[in-house]
């Protein structure tokens, strides 16, 4: 099986798309406050990527053109990571972008813990419990994610087949030269 550089690129595309999608919006609802369609995307795309770009703020000043900037840099470095010969790259994007959606889920839903429900004890002695928020969107984006690094792991594990395929052969004809 070859592997598709474009397959690869498609979901670490789909998350900096996500990002940037809510940076333009932002930006369009500081242009034309009264835009409902600019509120309402802002409003759909704004749990997904909420605490990354406050933290990014606070780290860097608040500048479109920064975030245009590390938006610009992910997608080359996941482009060509995605076309490199070696497939370790492909798989490492893939793996990252599945942790960061998944870590931008988790933390835009307030979560603290990585289970779906846990439950706390304060220091008072109060129990409580945290919940992820799985919604339908939330869960696309995890369920392509585990498309995309199934699809990853497929495709290296048959590389290093071929690989070893050939090796065999190479040590076949040496031997038998």
């Amino acid at each position: 099986m070859k592997r598709q550089p474009l397959l690869l690129f498609a979901f670490p595309f789909l998350i900096l798309a996500i990002l940037a999608g809510e940076r333009m919006a932002t930006f369009l609802l500081g242009t034309y406050p009264a835009s409902p369609t600019a509120w309402w995307i802002w409003l759909e795309l704004r749990p997904l990527s909420a605490m990354l770009w406050q933290q990014v703020d606070v780290w860097l000043g608040s500048s479109m053109a920064v975030d245009a900037a590390i938006l610009a840099a992910a997608s080359i470095v996941c482009w060509v990571a995605c076309h490199t010969k070696r497939s370790a790259f492909s798989f490492l994007a893939n793996h990252v972008a599945l942790i960061f959606a998944g870590l931008m889920i988790a933390v835009g839903s307030h979560s603290e813990t990585a289970s779906t429900i846990a439950a706390f004890t304060s220091p008072r002695g109060l129990p409580y419990s945290l919940a992820v928020d799985f919604t339908l969107k939330n869960s696309l984006v995890l369920l392509l994610g585990t498309v995309a690094c199934a699809y990853c792991h497929i495709a290296f594990l048959a590389e290093a087949r071929d690989r070893s395929v050939r090796a065999i052969r190479i040590l076949a004809l040496q031997r038998d030269l």
